[in-house]
């Protein structure tokens, strides 16, 4: 699974039979059915375009994606969610992580055992308990994000919900980017061995990455520089408006 992790975070579009094949090369006895299996359990897939074969309930559940052609002018106009398998020395976890779109900041993350709906609700409690509510909160398909308690927390926090198109990884390029960034800089190169030492390791990386590590694309300032420059206390509720700024 931590190949197949890596494989997948270095070349996003490998079909389960090219990352078997790939397997097969390092001297793992993995056939397809097998990497199969594995990803559907990690949550993963291959990002190529697919025929939409879903059910019609499944549909029902889709929002539209809102962040195309979207300029974003200010922090807490728009957030990424998402989850990721991260590997251990023995098993593995489930990260989940927010990251507002104008300052590229971690504004919040949860790390779990399971890829159930309540670490991704609790990673949005804790965002906006402590940076306040966004006006738009986007995510991909994945079952997590489509269920009714998810959709009921952003209605109630006066959150716009944005999905990615089907199989568009792209869409959600920011957090996906992160991610890749935390696994080739921190995870592939060390072993944690308890949940404990790897919260603690996810911990320093995200303090490195959104206060000390300068950005080119930030005009090698920090991300808690650009956000903390039109911070303001979290507000109780949420303007709703998509043109007004929410931190500024």
């Amino acid at each position: 699974m931590a190949r197949i992790d890596y494989w997948h975070t270095t070349m996003p579009f490998l079909g389960t039979r090219k990352i078997a094949a790939k397997l097969k090369e390092e001297g793992y006895s993995a056939g397809r059915k097998l990497v199969r299996s594995y990803m559907q359990e990690m949550g993963i897939h291959a990002v190529y375009p697919k025929a939409n074969l879903s059910k019609r309930n499944f549909k029902d559940a889709i929002v539209p994606y809102l962040l195309r052609n979207k300029v974003v002018l200010f922090p807490n106009q728009v957030w990424s969610i998402d989850i990721t398998y991260i590997k251990m020395y023995h098993g593995h976890m489930y990260l989940t992580a927010i990251i507002d779109w104008f300052s590229r900041k971690i504004v919040g993350w949860t790390l779990s055992d399971t890829l159930d709906t309540q670490p991704v609700m609790e990673t949005v409690r804790k965002a906006v308990e402590r940076c306040g509510i966004p006006a738009i909160l986007n995510s991909d398909q994945g079952s997590q994000f489509t269920s009714d308690e998810y959709k009921q927390l952003l209605k109630s926090l006066h959150i716009r919900q944005s999905m990615d198109g089907k199989s568009r990884w792209a869409d959600n390029i920011m957090i996906e980017r992160w991610f890749r960034s935390l696994k080739t800089e921190m995870i592939y190169i060390n072993e944690f061995r308890t949940p404990k030492e790897l919260r603690r390791g996810i911990g320093e990386y995200v303090d490195t990455y959104n206060r000390i590590r300068p950005h080119a694309a930030l005009d090698n300032r920090t991300p808690e520089q650009i956000y903390s420059a039109c911070f303001q206390p979290p507000a109780t509720t949420s303007a709703g408006l998509d043109g007004m700024p929410l931190a500024c």
